[in-house]
């Protein structure tokens, strides 16, 4: 399959088993490095980086060029040197570790994200969670389910994946918002929201929980990049939720031109509350 061939859900869920055992395996590299052997240095965007990230990165990278050779990879870690103009109808993005601060403070929050975006949307997303043992994948218009890992050294096994799915809003919300990127437009945004319950959480797993019923919406109203939702989108999507901008606008993935940012976004596991709430 070509880069510059769309891949569509449909030709996407044949894959699907593939991509979910490179994930798999991204995650256990993650942990193979004993924590207090984990090195970090600062990358040019003053956010850290350690021999974790490298090591995810290099296994997606190597079972992606077998998997989908054709088609161009957009990786946190080599973005910069990778891409300086337009990229084809079809491609990944990857986050070979988000949350680096979560897994630095020793947190279970980090987690590994690849997606497959389609003519500026996320059709497909794979998301694990190594240190909870824990995968949730989605293909758009398909549906979205959870699978446990059993992780041990280099070796990763999915067990047999459950469905999942949003749930329909109440009239008070469980809300789930970021440990470490919480911002003034957020909190205001929350606090204008009718609360029941509020989790502090890293990284994509705040999709996930919206995914599988958890919680009800997840904005985050700052600066962020695509590889850190964009897997979350389409698990999200595919599960019966919504992630638009704060203004309901479709979030458009490929943005080399913006260093691949988004401004901000709502993520909702019902779309009637969402509607409600813009």
């Amino acid at each position: 399959m070509k880069g510059d061939d769309e891949i569509t859900a449909a030709a996407a869920s044949r894959i699907i088993e593939g991509l979910t055992g490179i994930v798999a395996r991204a995650a256990a590299a993650t942990l193979s490095t004993p924590f207090s052997d984990v090195a970090t240095r600062i990358k040019t965007d003053l956010t850290p980086i350690t021999a974790a990230d490298d090591s995810s990165e290099a296994v997606i990278l190597e079972g992606l060029s077998k998997l989908l050779p054709d088609v161009p990879v957009v990786s946190e870690e080599s973005v910069l040197r990778s891409f300086a103009s337009p990229l084809p109808r079809s491609f990944l993005i990857v986050d070979p570790l988000d949350g680096t601060r979560e897994f630095l403070a020793g947190r279970d929050e980090f987690t590994v994200n690849v997606a497959i975006i389609s003519d500026g949307s996320p059709v497909v997303g794979i998301i694990a969670a190594p240190a909870q043992g824990m995968l949730w994948r989605g293909v758009v218009g398909q549906g979205a389910e959870r699978l446990k890992l059993r992780l041990s050294g280099s070796e990763a096994k999915a067990e047999k994946p459950v469905a999942i799915q949003t749930r329909k809003a109440t009239e008070r919300l469980t809300v789930v918002t970021s440990r470490s990127h919480l911002d003034e437009h957020t909190e205001d945004f929350v606090a204008r929201l009718p609360v029941v319950k509020r989790y502090l959480c890293g990284s994509a797993v705040k999709f996930c929980q919206l995914a599988q019923g958890d919680a009800d919406v997840y904005p985050r109203l700052s600066p962020t990049c695509e590889w850190d939702i964009a897997a979350g989108q389409a698990i999200v999507t595919a599960a019966g939720g919504v992630v638009a901008s704060a203004h309901g606008d479709a979030l458009i993935f490929g943005g080399w031109n913006k260093k691949f940012r988004v401004s901000d976004f709502l993520a909702w596991g019902d779309p009637k509350a969402a509607a409600a709430f813009i």
